[in-house]
């Protein structure tokens, strides 16, 4: 009789325990469940502000002011450019990065107006090291030392090369900008279609459009010409007077040379630029020297150079050719036609002299010259 009690009630005793251990485990599950939602709540709760950090300052604030030397001593306020649009740019002279952006930042237009920005550097490091660079590249637009990186904090630019919009109302106008192709961007807000955000009478932001992506396609090229591309023509004076054209040396072959009056290579290189041109009479050089006409003319004479020199500004023709460096040089056949890829360096155009004259079926087609120049 017992054993049939027990063996009756043993099932549902296992039952109802099972029970309790199923019900005091959905409780716990429960308990967890509510605690994580709590944590979910609170990190929703934080995520604005962190991320608002990490992507800089908000658009539509007030531009922090900020008081800096330039790079002659003359201290200068970021209130002072009220009116104007400004591409504030966040740089170092020991950043790889922002040393590869100099040259574009050197063609940048510096007045404004039409939808540019004027840009402003905010440099760090030592003035005679930021002095030579902006020498280097020829750098024009307003530049600022700061000592370490108080301004830069005060931006939430924690690195270079960063910087933001800032319109004329003296307000952020785009999200921080991180690394070249972004900060170029900003520069002209005309072609980037992307109007400075404006703020609603109850102060919301209200956004314009975002940058037009096919401007990654349209940067200023610096890596040369290619072979088969027409020499873009130019008109320039002539060191000891008048004014040179390429197209004058039509029906010649030209080496054409980019120098600086300050690039140690270009020093050797000239020399050496004489001896080709007296010794080859099928061959026309031709050098484009840059800035300081009394310097390039000094150094012309002291090394007896009776080559024709011209002297473009700063990097306007440079521009044209692809690349923001010197010495380099292309060789230019005799229908003004660029016939090798640019060479960087003293032996590499030296070595174009040497080229043979290309074959007549080499020559590009005037339809295939017309698709180069279309390009």
């Amino acid at each position: 009789m017992t054993t049939l009690l027990v063996a009756a009630v043993f099932p549902w005793l296992l039952l109802a325990v099972g029970a309790w251990i199923g019900y005091q485990l959905v409780r716990q599950n429960g308990r967890i469940l509510l605690r994580l939602e709590s944590i979910e709540r609170q990190f929703k709760a934080r995520a604005p502000a962190q991320r608002r950090e990490a992507g800089g300052l908000p658009v539509g604030m007030a531009a922090p002011d900020f008081e800096l030397p330039d790079l002659a001593g003359v201290r200068r306020k970021l209130s002072e450019f009220r009116g104007q649009d400004l591409l504030l740019i966040f740089f170092n002279p020991k950043c790889g990065f922002c040393t590869k952006i100099a040259a574009d930042l050197a063609a940048l237009p510096i007045d404004g107006g039409d939808g540019r920005a004027v840009p402003v550097v905010v440099t760090t490091g030592d003035v005679d090291e930021n002095r030579r660079l902006v020498e280097q590249f020829g750098i024009r637009c307003i530049v600022l030392l700061q000592e370490q990186m108080e301004v830069g904090n005060r931006y939430s630019a924690q690195g270079t090369p960063m910087g933001y919009r800032i319109d004329g109302k003296g307000r952020i106008a785009s999200e921080l900008a991180v690394g070249a192709e972004p900060l170029l961007n900003l520069a002209d807000l005309k072609h980037s279609q992307q109007p400075a955000a404006s703020a609603n009478q109850n102060g919301s932001v209200r956004k314009g459009k975002q940058p037009d992506p096919s401007l990654a396609r349209s940067r200023l090229n610096r890596s040369g010409l290619n072979a088969g591309t027409i020499a873009p023509d130019f008109k320039l004076p002539r060191i000891g007077g008048g004014e040179v054209s390429l197209s004058d040396f039509r029906g010649r072959r030209v080496l054409l040379v980019f120098s600086d009056p300050n690039c140690g290579p270009c020093d050797e290189l000239a020399p050496r630029l004489q001896e080709l041109h007296e010794e080859k009479s099928d061959l026309q050089v031709l050098v484009i020297s840059r800035r300081d006409a009394e310097a390039t003319g000094a150094k012309a004479r002291a090394l007896g150079l009776s080559f024709p020199i011209v002297m473009q500004q700063q990097w306007e023709i440079s521009k044209q050719y692809g690349m923001f460096a010197t010495p380099i040089g292309y060789l230019i056949d005799e229908e003004g036609i660029v016939e090798n890829d640019v060479a960087v360096g003293v032996e590499p155009i030296l070595a174009l002299a040497n080229r043979p004259q290309r074959l007549f079926a080499e020559v590009p087609s005037p339809m295939e010259r017309e698709t180069a120049l279309t390009i």
